[in-house]
């Protein structure tokens, strides 16, 4: 597979769509906190966010290397999917996992955009990336569960009609193993929101859309509990392969943004009378993030060549992500340098996506959880938590 010219077909489609979404659409939506109502709309009806779907299920059925091109190239053409991408790969674990009754009533209408899935409840303010010691419980009452709790950092909640949920059904002292006894639950936002759960935003440096959100007494359906109870902390893991994949195409794009708007800043801009890109001190930073950002491409396709082959690739997956991640924000780093004053000025463009890009340095993952995952189960160090 040649990464590069691979989907040429679907990358030309999100350049084309993407280029009705100029600079200044997204720095409105940064400067008034809105939702890409109208940019996702786009990519709903252009079919791209059902892009992993089967074809049976109204999807486009298409591979991992198809999912990751949309992805870089929306963030390679100065756009942010992270308003939409979990649309892509938080269904994997319905498709993977859930019955034929629930993807039958379920994967339809995300793919064609009528129903949201974006909304994943994990994270919470006592447990952080800790998700053995989450809190939020899940009691059988009959036929459906009764929820209680809060999520942190559950971003689009806002903005989605369902919410992958993870929870414990089987109090934490009562299992034999900590990751044990947690299960996962498809939630219906429209039909608790405003009564049994609350959504509260945060603000942040992005506009990331994210919120905290609370649960009282919510019920849940027994029929939207996806497995097995008692086995959601392995369905979870199963979908990570595909999140940080994802995640890292949209570091590569994010890197060939700021690498294309550094160059050609240093080949135009004239100072004591030649461009800057004449100097040593503004090409190197810019090659050497070229350097990065190719390494961490390759990293990338190694990464989805194995997914597609049907491997579980985690080495080379959290390997992608961090990899893309540092290389977008040296990146980053080297275009608002070479932008100087003017990287700081809204109307470049650089200093949203200088904070945008800052976040896969936390977010999905820490980087120092992937060292620990690279130290412990790639070169066999001891366990450090």
């Amino acid at each position: 597979m040649n990464y590069q010219l691979d989907h040429e077909d679907i990358r030309n489609g999100i350049a084309r769509l993407c280029a009705q979404f100029t600079g200044e659409y997204w720095r409105r939506c940064d400067r008034d906190r809105a939702y890409p109502t109208e940019f996702v709309a786009a990519l709903t009806e252009g079919g791209f966010l059902g892009a992993l779907i089967p074809e049976q299920y109204g999807g486009s059925g298409l591979p991992m290397s198809a999912a990751a091109a949309i992805l870089e190239e929306i963030h390679r053409s100065g756009g942010n999917a992270g308003a939409c991408h979990a649309q892509m790969y938080t269904m994997g674990t319905v498709l993977r996992h859930g019955s034929e009754a629930q993807k039958q009533q379920y994967l339809p209408g995300i793919a064609d955009g009528s129903l949201r899935l974006q909304a994943f409840g994990v994270t919470e303010p006592s447990s952080g990336t800790d998700t053995t010691a989450l809190r939020t419980a899940a009691r059988r009452d009959g036929d459906r569960y009764i929820v209680n709790g809060q999520k942190l950092w559950t971003s689009r909640a806002e903005h989605s009609d369902l919410m992958l949920l993870l929870c414990r059904t089987t109090p934490r002292e009562q299992v034999n193993k900590k990751t044990d006894g947690l299960s996962v639950l498809l939630v219906d936002m429209r039909e608790a929101r405003g009564s049994t759960l609350t959504v509260r935003p945060i603000r942040t440096m992005m506009n990331h859309a994210t919120t905290e959100v609370f649960f009282d007494d919510m019920p849940v359906p027994a029929a939207n509990l996806i497995g097995e109870e008692g086995n959601g902390f392995r369905y979870i893991l199963s979908g990570m392969n595909a999140e940080r994949i994802l995640i890292a195409a949209e570091c590569v794009g994010d890197a060939k943004w700021f690498i294309g708007k550094a160059a050609g800043y240093a080949r135009e801009r004239q100072v004591f009378g030649r461009a800057i890109g004449q100097n040593q001190g503004v090409q190197f930073p810019i090659a050497r993030a070229y350097a990065d950002m190719r390494a961490a491409e390759l990293m990338l396709r190694e990464a989805i060549r194995l997914y597609e082959q049907g491997e579980n690739p985690g080495e080379e997956a959290n390997l992608a992500k961090m990899l893309a991640a540092d290389a977008a924000w040296a990146a980053g780093e080297a275009c608002l340098q070479t932008h100087g004053g003017f990287g700081f000025a809204e109307e470049y463009d650089v200093e949203r996506k200088y904070r945008e890009t800052r976040l896969y340095q936390v977010a999905p993952i820490s980087t120092n959880l992937i060292l620990s995952y690279v130290a412990e189960h790639v070169l066999g160090l001891p366990r450090s938590y």
